[in-house]
């Protein structure tokens, strides 16, 4: 579990482990769980606890490897062209690997975004001209709004209960 809380310094530090820390949250939703646990759908979409994070290791690479980084698809880690954005897992894929394979693209992308100062920007076709900054800012974003999916989840899953209509 990540401990290293900066609650005060250089924005940069700040930001950083503000994203490592919901990095870990998303991770956290889904330890101890079971490989048929992690695949249970209890909602109407693809979203289910091992999706989440196979999710997020696909907006890192996006982010990071493919935009700023400027790789292309064959070179990023764990890229396939039918997970880029989407919440599909293969049926060979265990939680095991798909957490690795999150770990692996976080730290790439670590690598990479330290490269570059806050204040640095590139054009992206959808979002217009984007800062290093505000990518950091919308992965602390889009990690702490799945952390909290993936925190409803499993609380579907540890409370069955829940699940049952009301009488």
């Amino acid at each position: 579990m990540y401990t290293n809380i900066i609650a005060s310094g250089a924005e940069r530090s700040i930001i950083e482990d503000t994203l490592d820390r919901n990095r870990e949250a998303l991770i956290e939703t889904v330890r101890g769980l079971s490989d048929i646990d992690a695949r249970r759908r209890l909602v109407a979409s693809l979203t289910t606890p091992i999706s989440l994070i196979k999710h997020a290791a696909a907006a890192e690479r996006i982010w990071f490897q493919r935009f700023w980084a400027g790789l292309d698809e064959s070179e990023c880690d764990g890229y396939s062209r039918r997970d880029e954005g989407t919440f599909a897992v293969a049926d060979d894929e265990s939680l095991a690997d798909v957490i690795a394979e999150f770990e692996r693209a976080s730290q790439r992308s670590r690598e990479i975004a330290s490269r570059f100062d806050l204040d640095d920007h590139k054009d992206s076709p959808r979002e217009g001209n984007v800062s290093m900054r505000w990518t950091l800012l919308l992965m602390i974003q889009e990690f702490a709004r799945h952390a909290g999916h993936g925190d409803i989840l499993r609380e579907q899953i540890d409370n069955p209960i829940l699940r049952q209509p009301n009488s």
